[in-house]
């Protein structure tokens, strides 16, 4: 059979590579502690269910229009809007099954075979797969750690801008660091922006998924909001990872344009699914907020324990569901210095399951500390501190 060249060009997400592992070792009988994915164990609100199950019961079953319900659009514009202090409409925006198809979109509209484009790195898999697949080149940046946060790394941002630089991606709030932007970062990529005449991805996946402070956006900035498309998804804050609702927020241009992408795709996002986003925006945010807090106590807990084993060193995030703690020493202490050696070793001994570095992206040549990921957003605060409580003792073992 001949395959098309470009599927050679697509990557995957390996952390369900991990995932699937995983579910092996625990069907051999034995306790897995799942720290690898960024999937939700908690319930999507009922203003939410409520809205999609009315939907539901009056008919919405079928076609949607491409670019999304009015309704939905008219709501998610205004929300942004208030949160990001810029003015969108409703044709602003183009409602999409889930966050990621927007990564591709946003390529299929912009990107030219033999284009550049900046990613993050480490970073969602998903960039540098869609960057190739879309004909451009990869290629990345990094993050340095600072005072109490990683920060994006100018120098090496700088180093791999060229004539052939077309888009930039920016992950903020990331993963799988957690690393927040600050105001003085957005200005002077903004600066860049400018300079080299670029369009922006702007994933903010996490934006909500906060745990102190307020979020600011890159699109904040004098004239990046005619630069940028936002990637948005109901599945973090709403806790619908399943139902496959999102957004691509941006300039009219480029938004008419990725409509027309959805009408040789998938046609329309699910139309009652709509519904249940237009009812989780405007309805009670109580149990919204209960999602926060859960996960607010899960992070703590998880910070708490891997900051206590003796090598390990982990920032404490704002928001995200991810802390990306630094196991420089301890992988040297215990000889275990390749990646999957230390990954594969530690759930056998321990039942403890992560995803390292290298699955959000191969190490760059002037990198030199280690470190893990660890998910808390599918796992509990008790199974958090027994899972990281045998860790330590493998760790320090």
């Amino acid at each position: 059979m001949r395959i098309a060249d470009r599927m050679s060009r697509l990557g995957t997400e390996t952390a369900f590579a991990v995932s699937g592992e995983a579910s092996v070792f625990a069907a051999e009988g034995n306790d897995v502690f799942p720290f690898h994915l960024g999937d939700l164990d908690l319930a999507t609100p009922s203003t939410v269910v409520d809205g999609a199950m009315k939907a539901l019961r009056d008919g919405k079953t079928g076609y949607a229009p491409t670019a999304g319900i009015p309704q939905l659009r008219e709501v998610l514009a205004a929300d942004v809007s208030a949160s990001h202090g810029v003015d969108y409409t409703l044709d602003n925006v183009v409602v999409q099954p889930g966050g990621k198809p927007t990564i591709g979109k946003f390529f299929m509209t912009l990107l030219n075979p033999g284009e550049e484009v900046l990613y993050p790195n480490p970073g969602y898999p998903i960039y540098e797969s869609q960057i190739a697949f879309n004909g451009g080149i990869p290629v990345p940046y990094g993050y340095v750690e600072g005072d109490d946060d990683f920060e994006i790394d100018f120098e090496s941002l700088e180093r791999a801008l060229s004539d052939k630089t077309r888009l930039l991606v920016l992950n903020d709030l990331q993963n799988p660091t957690g690393a927040e932007s600050t105001v003085a970062e957005h200005e002077r990529l903004a600066d860049i922006v400018r300079r080299h005449d670029l369009h922006v991805l702007v994933d903010e996946a996490y934006f909500a998924m906060r745990y102190s402070g307020t979020s600011t956006s890159f699109v904040s900035q004098p004239g990046m909001a005619e630069r940028s498309v936002i990637l948005y998804t109901f599945s973090k804050k709403f806790a619908m990872t399943g139902w496959r609702l999102g957004a691509s927020i941006g300039p009219k241009e480029i938004v008419d344009l990725i409509a027309k992408i959805n009408v040789n795709d998938e046609s329309c996002a699910n139309h009652f699914v709509q519904y249940g986003g237009v009812a989780g925006l405007v309805g009670d945010q109580t149990e919204v907020h209960g999602i926060v807090d859960e996960l607010r106590r899960r992070r703590d807990a998880a910070v708490a324990g891997l900051n206590a084993i003796e090598g390990v060193s982990c920032f404490t995030p704002n928001a995200t569901f991810y802390v990306y703690p630094n196991v420089t020493e301890v992988m040297s202490r215990t000889g275990l210095n390749d990646y999957e050696v230390f990954r594969k070793a530690a759930l056998h001994a321990t039942g403890v399951s992560f995803t390292t570095r290298l699955h959000f992206g191969g190490a760059l040549p002037d990198e030199t500390d280690r470190h893990i990921r660890f998910a808390y957003s599918g796992i509990g605060v008790d199974r958090i501190e027994e899972g990281i409580s045998l860790f330590k003792e493998f760790c320090e073992s």
